[in-house]
């Protein structure tokens, strides 16, 4: 089917100025929200519907976390507010429109429910509440972005601050940091408060005020759309203001040690100093997926040059035997050349985190832990750590993609090195004789 340029569909209600803006966006990734109330979910049935009324025969998708929101939260205002241009479809889960377009309606709560959609293809993808899914889910939706036809193949995202997705909307529409493969032009954010929704609070002008009552960090991400604070944050004390230096601030006379996370999916790797008050700096970090043991021993190497290192403390895992060589993970990077002395970390979950905390916490302004301004995923993955939801004093395992530099920094504190020893400057003398020799 082609754009269906001659026909006319009369859809009422007015879009906010923030709502035009999303509607007007050509990018390939959309993202719309950051607070509540701004209007998201109706923006985005609005503009899959004109979607699907210009180009007769467009293939969309809509994902919601879990089919009982998708239901409450966008098929039944689908049937209310365009009831007379669709039919729903209860067994396909699906949304007919009479030009040959179609939406179909999905769910996501799992990464065994994203790998359902492996292989589909689609002209247009709409992830309402995309914070609440993992970058690993976020990827297979991408890949199912094509189509072999003249239309828009683009994605639209809304979304708040928190949830396990919340860094990788972050690093991608809020701090615009791309990795290799992805481009700067695709992706646009278009925030949206509920201040933008005029209509919302003509209707129900307590909801702001609710909003304005909340706990301040809840408030801040719900009515401000404040991306660094959010409710669920493990280490809302982390303050990139406090806790982050220049390289030109780099003390010296230190005594340095490294601490790793090993995995092939990521090796994390820091390098640490600590002064003779105690205080632990992060000079550098290597953070690299795909490595084998040798190759992640051979950048632990390059980690060190130009410095004494005391040791090196990995996870006790490493001290495993493989069952492929017979051989632990400890004696493989051991063997490499220039490889210090490892030993295992103390790799106690809860009391290491409540030691990060004890390093995080200022004292007059001082906190006993500092991160040079290079050691990117260190800075930003400790933020974006979430609390487990079954134990409220360890770290969630979700997302997983911000877990490894923080247990590397956690294995490093549980490490207890002591502090470098002033050495003071003494006269030199014999020791007086205690007792006599034969020959005196």
């Amino acid at each position: 089917m082609t754009e269906n340029k001659n026909a006319t569909a009369i859809i009422r209600g007015a879009p906010t100025e923030r709502q035009k803006e999303f509607f007007s966006a050509r990018s390939k990734y959309v993202a719309y929200g950051g607070a509540r109330g701004g209007g998201k979910s109706w923006a985005l049935r609005r503009k899959l519907t004109a979607m699907c009324l210009r180009y007769g025969g467009l293939h969309c998708l809509l994902v919601r976390r879990s089919l009982f929101e998708l239901k409450s939260n966008h098929v039944f205002p689908f049937l209310r507010e365009y009831g007379s241009l669709v039919s729903f479809s209860s067994s396909d889960m699906c949304l007919y429109f009479k030009n040959g377009s179609r939406i179909d309606l999905g769910y996501c709560d799992s990464d065994r429910d994203a790998l359902r959609y492996q292989g589909q293809e689609y002209d247009i993808i709409a992830i309402d509440e995309a914070t609440q899914l993992s970058e690993y889910r976020f990827s297979i939706f991408k890949a199912c972005l094509r189509g072999a036809n003249s239309f828009p193949h683009r994605m639209y995202l809304t979304c708040n601050p928190g949830g396990i997705g919340h860094s990788w909307v972050k690093r991608l529409f809020i701090d615009r940091k791309y990795r290799e493969g992805e481009l700067a032009d695709d992706y646009t954010f278009i925030p949206a408060l509920v201040y933008d929704n005029t209509a919302l609070i003509e209707r129900d002008p307590e909801y702001v005020k609710t909003l304005e009552s909340l706990p301040p960090k809840m408030r801040d991400a719900w009515l401000y759309g404040k991306w660094d604070i959010f409710e669920g944050q493990f280490f809302p004390e982390f303050d990139p203001a406090l806790h982050v230096y220049k390289s030109s601030d780099t003390p010296c006379n230190l005594k340095y040690f490294i601490s790793v996370d090993y995995g092939f999916d990521m090796l994390a790797a820091l390098l640490l100093g600590i002064d003779r008050a105690g205080n632990v700096f992060v000079l550098k970090e290597c953070c690299k997926s795909g490595l084998t043991l040798s190759e992640a021993a051979r950048r632990i190497v390059d980690l060190c040059k130009y410095r004494r290192i005391e040791f090196v403390t990995a996870s006790p895992d490493l001290w495993n035997r493989r069952q492929d060589s017979g051989r632990s993970g400890f004696e493989i990077m051991q063997a490499v050349a220039g490889m210090p002395p490892m030993r295992p970390a103390d790799d106690r979950r809860i009391a290491g985190w409540r030691l990060v905390r004890e390093y995080l916490a200022s004292s007059e302004g001082s906190p006993r832990l500092r991160i040079n301004e290079n050691c990117s995923e260190l800075i930003r993955s400790l933020p974006a750590l979430l609390y487990d939801k079954e134990r409220t004093e360890d770290a969630s395992s979700e997302p997983h993609d911000v877990t490894h530099a923080p247990e590397a920094l956690r294995y490093g504190l549980m490490s207890r090195i002591p502090p470098p020893e002033l050495i003071e400057k003494t006269d030199f003398h014999f020791g007086k004789k205690t007792s006599p020799l034969f020959f005196d």
